[in-house]
Order: structure tokens, then C-alpha cells, then sequence
């Protein structure tokens, strides 16, 4: 029987447990907790060690885990809670949701996919920190329309002007990041070549999904959060809708369909069509961003650039 090893991640402790034995037990979520932890498990044999993803507390628990050789996987923790539900397990306590997820893991045997390296998680956290420096600039833009004190406004004008000078310096570390990579200058030229997709969407995807060009346009899809869900029972049929899937990717495919919509006659006479046969808009940009994603992936697997047809 496969050994499985699940853990519940919080911002200090690790809860751990160990199927089909059953034991239990926690260590800090730090250095030492994790030394600790790799030396219980050494002598396990473990097939698989889970854990949830925890907007980022989890990441040095993956680094160290991976670093040593064990198959880590990082689960989706609504399919988790979903499953504990299913099983009718409604108490929640950290050693609960370590069995949890080992059990969810076993039951599901969720594919086990290479882990980011150190230089892609780095390139993750640098768009993820632009991401939040043009939300910062659109909040204090806003704000700025709306204040009628000459004391606030120049205020906000200090800081928005500190906030530009941060985003130029972080696209210009984005930039030499990328430029130490061949592989990723390549594929950054290659992703950019189609109209529509700029640097940000292609660094996003760099990042995110560096699954792109190994796998079908419908697992792409699905990773992404973009395969449609069939909602459906005897003869009545519900809408389909997406969801799940790495939101990331989600929200820069967006960006990029809109403008692919407009200056990509592919792309724009397949959202044309689908909004001339009755589709409503948002239904037609979300199937341009399948689309788009496809063709994202199709040009890294095949390492061609975009050629206008």
C-alpha cells in the first residue's frame, strides 16, 4: 500500500499525517521544523507528501521537501474541504484536515507534476509583486479623482510617483531575470509574437504555467481553469460554467483576449462569430481566452512563432 503523507500548513506549524499508519504529529513551520520533518520521514518510504495550498506559508515546506527528493504535490484545498464534506467530516481542526488531505490524495490520486524550480519561483513572485504595484497605482488613481483637500492630493500624487518609480525598477529586474534565461527569452519572443499577448502575459504564463507545450489543449484548459463544466441530469441541462484552475494565468488571458478581440483578425473573427450567433459577450471572451491559450501552447510545443493566416 502506498504511503501517503498529508499535511495542513498555517503561518507557525506543520500538521502531520502518515497513511496507512496513521501516525500524527506537528513541527514549526521554519528551518528547524522542516530539518525535523525530514528526518521522520527519511525512514518512511513515502510515496507522495501533500500539502494545500496556503497563499504562500506552504512554500518553504515544498522547497525543503522537494529539495530532498519526496514527490510533493500542492492541493487545491475547495477540492479537499469538498471531499471531507462528501465523507460527512465536518469538525476542522489542523491534525483533522493532515488526515483529510492524505485520505483526499488516496482516494483521488491526483497526477504528481514537476514542482517549480528556484529561478521560476523567483520569476512568480516578481509578477506577482508587479501585479500588486499596478493594483497599489489604480487605487491611488482613483483616489485621486475623488479628493477635494490640496493636502491629500499631493499626498497621493507623492506616493503614486514612488509607486511608478517601484514598477519601472521591478520590469526592469523582470527584464535582466528573463534576459539570464535562453530558454525563457525564447519563449517569451515566441509567446509576444502573437498579437494580443505583451510581456506581462507572457511572464505571467512563464511563471505560472510552465506546463505550456507539454501537455493537449484540454488539459492546458483545464489547468487554467478554462474547460467548460457540463451541469447536467435526466433531461434537464444546466449552463456550463468554468472555474478552479490557477486564477493567475486566468486573469492575464482575460486582459489578453480583449485586446487579441481587437488587433488579432484570428481571434477577433472567432469572438465576431461567436457573438453573431447569439453568444452572450462574456461567453465569447472566455472562449477567446481558451483559444488564445491553445494557440499559446501549440506555438511553445512546437517552437514556431505566430503566422498570420
Amino acid at each position: 500500500m502506498d504511503i501517503i503523507v498529508g499535511i495542513d500548513v498555517s503561518k507557525d506549524r506543520l500538521d502531520v499525517h502518515v497513511m496507512p499508519s496513521g501516525d500524527s504529529f506537528f513541527v514549526c513551520n521554519d528551518h528547524a521544523g522542516i530539518d525535523g520533518l525530514l528526518s521522520r520521514l527519511a525512514g518512511l518510504g513515502a510515496d507522495v507528501v501533500a500539502l494545500e495550498a496556503t497563499g504562500g506559508f506552504e512554500n518553504l515546506a515544498v522547497a525543503g521537501l522537494s529539495g530532498a527528493g519526496l514527490a510533493v504535490i500542492v492541493v487545491n484545498p475547495a477540492q479537499v474541504r469538498a471531499y471531507a464534506n462528501a465523507l460527512g467530516r465536518r469538525a476542522k481542526t489542523d491534525p483533522i484536515d493532515a488526515a483529510v488531505i492524505a485520505a483526499f490524495v488516496a482516494a483521488t490520486k491526483p497526477e504528481i507534476r514537476p514542482l517549480r524550480n528556484a529561478e521560476t519561483q523567483a520569476l512568480s513572485e516578481l509578477v506577482a509583486r508587479r501585479r500588486q504595484i499596478v493594483q497599489m497605482i489604480a487605487a491611488e488613481e482613483n483616489r485621486e479623482r475623488m479628493v477635494l483637500a490640496r493636502q491629500a492630493r499631493k499626498s497621493i500624487q507623492r506616493l503614486l510617483a514612488a509607486l511608478k518609480r517601484e514598477l519601472k525598477s521591478l520590469d526592469a529586474d523582470l527584464d535582466d531575470h528573463i534576459r539570464k534565461s535562453p530558454a525563457w527569452r525564447v519563449r517569451e519572443t515566441l509567446l509576444t509574437s502573437v498579437p494580443g499577448v505583451g510581456p506581462t502575459t507572457a511572464r505571467t504564463l512563464l511563471a505560472e504555467m510552465p506546463e505550456l507545450g507539454q501537455l493537449d489543449r484540454r488539459q492546458i484548459a483545464s489547468l487554467a481553469g478554462l474547460a467548460p463544466w457540463t451541469r447536467q441530469s435526466g433531461k434537464w441541462k444546466g449552463k456550463s460554467f468554468i472555474g478552479g484552475g490557477r486564477g493567475k494565468v486566468r486573469a492575464a488571458l482575460f486582459m489578453a483576449a480583449l485586446v487579441a478581440s481587437r488587433y488579432n483578425p484570428v481571434l477577433k473573427a472567432f469572438r465576431d462569430r461567436l457573438v453573431s450567433s447569439g453568444k452572450p459577450k462574456i461567453v465569447a471572451v472566455v472562449a477567446t481566452m481558451r483559444k488564445l491559450l491553445t494557440i499559446l501552447n501549440a506555438i511553445i510545443r512546437d517552437e514556431k512563432p505566430w503566422q498570420n493566416a
